[in-house]
């Protein structure tokens, strides 16, 4: 499975990880509120960890808001706080389930089972931009009937920017999402990135790749 664990504790954030990654997850961490809530919109999970005291939007808001962008990604939240106001609150927000710290690794894991098997999120099944279409289900890309040949890194990419159409994806997203956690990487690899991906999709107008600069990238029709 592919999981977002959403936790601003660095040595929880790195157990979670470990334990995820050694039964054969794909994981992805935020630190903050912000950013959960940007992947949580901006990319497939099969699950999200959310840990409710983040910093900036605490993870009730998150909850409540990938409810409201429509987002059903199951999520099971994570909390010291263990009042049956705070639980309430937190299942109210559109948490599907609710597991207090600290708790048993064997009991993460058979909960984390258990909201997995209510169902992904749901996702388009096309995705376009102007003339740009992708099919993930076939993994192909096409501009204007003309078929792309991208990199594996280059398609997710791509669709983590046709997945925020006109929305700015910030570049901690994009090395989140696209690249993996540990990995070394630098702005600079990144604008190479951005680059070999403009040279293959935008080769005419509209231009759909745009730089928000200082902050990330934006895929849109027109300037």
């Amino acid at each position: 499975m592919r999981v977002l664990v959403a936790e601003d504790e660095i040595r929880m954030a790195d157990l979670l990880k470990r334990t995820l990654i050694e039964e054969g997850h794909n994981v992805v961490l935020a630190s903050s509120g912000k950013e959960a809530l940007e992947l949580g919109l901006g990319f497939g999970f099969d699950v999200i960890l959310l840990d409710v005291m983040l910093p900036g939007i605490d993870g009730f808001s998150v909850a409540r808001r990938l409810r409201e962008s429509k987002n059903q990604t199951p999520i099971l939240m994570l909390t010291a706080r263990d009042a049956a106001q705070d639980i309430i609150r937190g299942l109210d927000s559109g948490a599907d389930d609710y597991l207090t710290k600290p708790f048993e690794i064997d009991v993460l894991l058979a909960r984390l089972r258990a909201v997995s098997r209510r169902g992904k999120i749901a996702q388009p099944t096309i995705l376009e931009v102007a003339d740009l279409r992708m099919d993930p289900a076939a993994y192909s890309v096409t501009r204007a009937g003309r078929a792309l040949n991208l990199t594996r890194r280059e398609y997710r990419l791509l669709e983590l920017l046709m997945r925020n159409k006109g929305r700015t994806v910030t570049r901690d997203v994009i090395f989140e999402s696209v690249w993996d956690v540990d990995s070394s990487i630098s702005e600079n690899t990144l604008e190479v990135f951005i680059r070999h991906l403009r040279l293959k999709v935008d080769q005419q107008e509209p231009k759909l790749i745009h730089t928000v600069r200082g902050v990330g990238y934006v895929m849109r029709d027109g300037a």
